[in-house]
């Protein structure tokens, strides 16, 4: 079994994924006018106006903090190290490229996810991948499958890894019993998971930045503290990418390959872009300025802090511990960590990297089984049974995680995570024409110096789709 997922695995990795990827960011980056990069220094603004408060939606900060924290994880971590041993250096510029063309994938499918959401019976904004395939491509089967596996990964499969990663960390830097930090992990999920997606979403907002700051600003002293070795890291980096360093081995197509592999890998994992995951959150925040593409935009912000700081975060740690002590390297991507930060600024940092560990597995868990939640709510089979039985299975697979086989558990999240994202990829791609008259709609308005509003009612074949209390009658400008 191990050995058939592990070939599944590698066919959707190694070539399939990759190229559908990649084909899908290029086309959205050219169909959008390349608006991660012509946005990228407004993300400032973006951030201050994602603040605003709302009604019964989330502020689009709240979503954002939500989309972050189920992005983070042992892989922002442990899976870049892993990324670095099986890719080289060269898996980091790759990992860059990326979340760069995934940003724009990222504004897609979440401008997709903001103008197709409705309300549930509390009034309160529901949508993701699910809504925009039942109503945009008129496909509900579709969205209910896709429902389905997101229960199935986000809720179990990633859960039960995270939890293994958790413990895996106390048990080596503390040496606490597997059974004991399981269960001290359910006890404090299980008032996590009682409070609903919109409380979830107001608490991550509140815990995310300080979490996601520890690493950063780590790395950060870390870098300052051996500047004079980050051009050579950088030069590594790139001789790596390109094969360069082993032209003369004649090992340069083997290199290049490993290292795109690794580094596309550790993005699409970190990321989540065009898995169709974030949409779950950027459709339950009020969008500001009133306008899909405001919360697309607002998304990729956490594509960028995912994979260009906090992973980069990571990788540069592990490189400038090689490039000052090459011989105190390990050989796992969490054992490696540790070793690197130990190597750079003492021992004590061994217990830092476990704790921001534990610190980014219980906020993905929290947050994944939100997005799993949601996603009952499209079943139509958001009742307290259902809830409840949602959460057992997610205790049981927290308390069994740290005792599953977890390479074979990574296959399976791995082959699941493949189908998740082709079914949204597909989605997405054949409504392109609708992300291309978001995009439009939002730029035209702002070269005219106006406020972007969306008006459903201007394009009378999205005015069908959508929910007629959201965007349909929005006052033109």
């Amino acid at each position: 079994m191990s050995d058939f997922l592990l070939f599944i695995s590698e066919i959707l990795w190694e070539s399939a994924m990759l190229y559908l990827l990649a084909g899908a960011g290029f086309w959205f980056s050219w169909r959008t006018g390349f608006i991660q990069f012509r946005y990228l220094r407004y993300f400032p603004r973006a951030l201050s106006r994602s603040l605003r408060p709302s009604g019964n939606g989330l502020t689009a900060f709240e979503a954002l903090c939500t989309s972050i924290a189920a992005r983070v994880g042992s892989g922002n971590i442990a899976g870049v190290a892993f990324a670095i041993i099986s890719g080289g250096p060269g898996a980091v510029f790759w990992m860059w490229v990326a979340g760069l063309i995934g940003m724009a994938t990222s504004f897609a499918e979440n401008a997709l996810g903001q103008l197709y959401k409705g309300r549930d019976r509390e009034g309160y904004f529901r949508g993701g991948p699910a809504w925009y395939m039942e109503r945009g491509l008129g496909m509900r089967w579709l969205g209910v499958l896709f429902s389905l596996f997101l229960i199935f990964t986000f809720g179990l499969l990633f859960n039960a890894a995270q939890a293994g990663a958790l413990s895996q960390a106390l048990s080596k830097t503390l040496a606490i019993p597997p059974l004991l930090s399981s269960g001290l992990l359910a006890l404090c999920l299980l008032p996590m998971l009682l409070l609903g997606f919109n409380r979830v979403a107001r608490l991550m907002c509140r815990v995310v930045p300080p979490i996601a700051g520890i690493w950063i600003v780590t790395a950060l002293i870390v870098m300052l503290l051996h500047l004079s070795a980050l051009p050579g890291i950088l030069q590594l980096i790139a001789r790596s990418a390109f094969g360069w360093h082993e032209a003369a081995a004649g090992a340069v197509g083997w290199t290049i390959s490993q290292a795109l592999t690794s580094g596309f890998q550790r993005g699409m994992f970190s990321n989540e872009a065009g898995m169709g995951a974030s949409p779950n959150a950027a459709a339950a925040a009020t969008s500001w300025p009133p306008h899909p593409a405001a919360q697309g935009i607002v998304q990729m912000i956490g594509v960028f802090i995912d994979t260009l700081v906090i992973c980069s975060s990571t990788a540069f740690i592990v490189l400038l511990a090689g490039a000052t002590s090459p011989g105190s390297l390990a050989t796992d991507g969490l054992a490696l960590a540790r070793e690197s930060l130990g190597v750079l600024i003492g021992p004590w940092a061994k217990e830092l990297v476990a704790g921001v560990i534990v610190l980014f597995a219980f906020i993905s868990i929290v947050a994944n089984y939100a997005y799993a939640e949601n996603n009952l709510v499209f079943l139509r089979r958001y009742t307290p049974a259902y809830r409840w039985l949602l959460r057992v299975a997610v205790i049981i697979m927290v308390l069994t995680g740290p005792f599953l086989n977890l390479p074979l558990l990574r296959q399976v999240a791995e082959v699941a995570m493949a189908l998740m994202a082709v079914m949204n990829l597909s989605a997405i791609l054949l409504l392109s024409p609708v992300v291309k008259c978001i995009a439009d709609d939002y730029l035209r308005q702002r070269r005219l110096g106006l406020k972007p509003v969306f008006n459903a009612d201007r394009y009378p074949d999205i005015a069908r789709q959508v929910a007629p209390e959201i965007w349909r009658g929005a006052p033109l400008e």
